[in-house]
């Protein structure tokens, strides 16, 4: 039972699983060139907000994760300083790796009856220059979505190292990315 797991446990786990996932995409991605994804997989929801719609077909919407450089923090210590200075419920952090599934998978999926996936949209995959922005922006949002408690976005910025403008940025965005989808059943956080 993952959500009553010790919590400094359950974040090496998430941080081992996440640079996995960061690192085997870098190496698809060979000079920062972005990897070509199939079209051909099968949406589980038929359709998409026309907020997110919009915000897939931009480049921006995904381009303000990607930082200017790969971060000297490892995963592991960034999640466990944002674990230190904005306590918060294992919750919260499984429902990331729910949240950056659906947001991978967003991007290919096809309209009901449609033979092309949406226009415009393409894959999204979580690299090294990513992830660390996508983490402190979806426990921000995931913090507010499970908890009365939560701390103000100037707090996450500064545990994160960024800008509060920029923070405040990524959170829209990473909204529009999951279609203001937040709620993750159980059986679905269990997975």
């Amino acid at each position: 039972d993952l959500a009553h797991y010790p919590a400094q446990d359950l974040l090496r786990v998430l941080a081992t699983l996440l640079h996995q996932i960061a690192t085997a995409n870098d190496e698809l991605r060979p000079n920062g060139q972005a990897a070509s994804r199939s079209s051909n997989v099968r949406a589980e929801r038929p359709s998409i907000t026309t907020a997110s719609l919009g915000a897939l077909g931009t480049p921006s919407s995904t381009l303000c994760f990607h930082a200017r450089n790969v971060p000297s923090i490892s995963i592991e210590s960034y999640l466990l300083r944002i674990l230190k200075y904005c306590p918060t419920t294992n919750e919260v952090f499984l429902s990331l790796l729910v949240y950056f599934d659906r947001m991978s998978r967003m991007g290919l999926e096809e309209r009901a009856g449609d033979a092309e996936p949406h226009p415009g949209m393409r894959g999204f995959a979580i690299d090294s220059y990513n992830v660390h922005r996508l983490v402190i922006a979806g426990v921000t949002v995931a913090s507010k979505f499970f908890s009365d408690v939560f701390y103000t976005n100037s707090r996450y910025a500064k545990v994160g190292g960024l800008p509060v403008h920029e923070l405040n940025q990524l959170e829209l965005q990473f909204l529009l990315l999951n279609d203001f989808r937040l709620v993750v059943p159980l059986e679905e956080m269990q997975r």
